[in-house]
């Protein structure tokens, strides 16, 4: 079996939510609407940082910072 991986670039926003509940704050933080949005199964994260135009190498960085903690 494989082992989710958060820099997955295929993970959707759902599944990287319900596997590492943590990240929601740097979601909410960005004032993103990600967060229980109809297309959250659909999106990456690479979609969602294009969508509110966020670099996505310091957005991954904070993702990873929040599943540390």
């Amino acid at each position: 079996m494989r082992h989710p991986d958060i820099d997955d670039p295929d993970m959707s926003l759902d599944d990287l939510m319900i596997l590492w509940p943590s990240t929601i704050g740097v979601f909410l933080r960005h004032r993103m609407l990600c967060i229980g949005c109809l297309v959250n199964p659909f999106h990456t994260v690479t979609d969602a940082c294009r969508e509110y135009d966020l670099e996505e190498t310091a957005f991954r960085d904070e993702l990873h910072i929040a599943i540390d903690a």
